[in-house]
């Protein structure tokens, strides 16, 4: 069967969503059309995911309030090959992304402590070790403890450029100095007192480095729709803040609830969003009309950028394109 023609630039709107395997989807859409990407796979746990249990009312509410189905979500992130499958996986996958970003284009690539270290050498092959950008460490508190090693708190975002000193990034300040005797002036100004005088710092705070720390959704939090590995605003508005202008078109092949394309609607940026699982287009799909549908406040964030600027079971083969989100 011949491919099917690419889309045209022209003909993805602000809004793009599809249900479907999202490899096929990448090689209709034509060369440097996202200029920024952000994926979130599955992060090889080799267990089925499903929404979380606690709390069940509380989500059911927040899904009434968008008008959202509230049926349980969840994937199987079961891999009968292991390892090699995964990754057999995921290298087209990343060999796209790079053909889909221009040369101002970013990608944000989210694992954990599972498979970061192989994908991080997959992302030195396909994109080249020198357009390697950072290393994040998402920090977060979550219950359970644990007695045989230090607890497991933090996910690892990678971040690589398309072509590194043409990518587009702006700084970001937020959150407090750690510094002892810290003043403010009449104006709000922190300063701090010193031999030559007041030292003052930028009233935004610190420039924002490799580690975040970003509160994880609770089952309570009202953003906390049905599915599984859904991930808090705040995290999706930095990365779309730090690396894309209003205007730009900000893509995830792995939308599952639809957090990036929301943040990206909110930010003045347009999105696509392709998810194998029709029930995550749908949740995406309540999700933007709900915001789309009234005036919202101006997202809330700690940081501002510096002036320098179910019913049923889980198929127990995963599928072609089985997600994370």
């Amino acid at each position: 069967m011949p491919a099917r023609p690419r889309r045209r630039p022209d003909a993805l709107g602000p809004e793009t969503l599809h249900a479907g395997d999202n490899l096929a989807f990448m090689k209709q859409l034509p060369d440097g059309c996202c200029d920024l990407i952000y994926l979130d796979p599955p992060f090889f746990t080799n267990q089925p995911r499903r929404a979380p249990a606690g709390r069940h009312a509380a989500r059911i509410n927040n899904m009434k309030r968008i008008g959202a189905d509230t049926r349980e979500s969840g994937y199987d992130d079961r891999w009968p090959d292991g390892l090699r499958g995964y990754l057999t996986f995921m290298q087209p996958r990343l060999e796209q992304c790079s053909r889909l970003l221009p040369e101002h284009g970013t990608l944000y690539l989210h694992g954990d402590w599972r498979a970061a270290h192989h994908l991080r050498i997959m992302l030195d092959d396909v994109f080249g070790e020198k357009n390697f950008l950072n290393e994040i460490i998402w920090h977060y508190r979550t219950g359970g403890i644990a007695t045989r090693w230090f607890g497991r708190k933090h996910d690892t975002i990678l971040a690589y450029a398309r072509r590194l000193g043409r990518h587009r990034f702006h700084a970001l300040r937020g959150g407090t100095y750690r510094t002892d005797g810290l003043n403010h002036d009449e104006t709000g100004r922190p300063y701090k007192n010193t031999r030559r005088g007041r030292l003052y710092f930028h009233r935004d705070g610190p420039i924002l480095t490799d580690v975040w720390d970003i509160p994880f959704l609770s089952t309570v939090s009202r953003e906390r729709v049905a599915w599984p590995t859904q991930k808090p605003l705040a995290l999706l508005e930095r990365i779309i803040q730090a690396s894309s202008n209003p205007g730009d078109r900000v893509a995830d092949f792995f939308c599952g609830s639809g957090t990036t394309l929301v943040a990206a609607r909110r930010l003045g940026r347009t999105c696509i969003g392709c998810d194998l699982a029709a029930r995550a287009i749908a949740i995406t799909g309540q999700r933007l009309r709900a915001i789309g549908a009234a005036t919202l406040p101006p997202p809330p964030t700690e940081m501002k950028a510096a002036p320098a600027r179910p019913p049923g079971r889980p198929p127990r083969r995963p599928p072609s394109n089985p997600r994370s989100g």
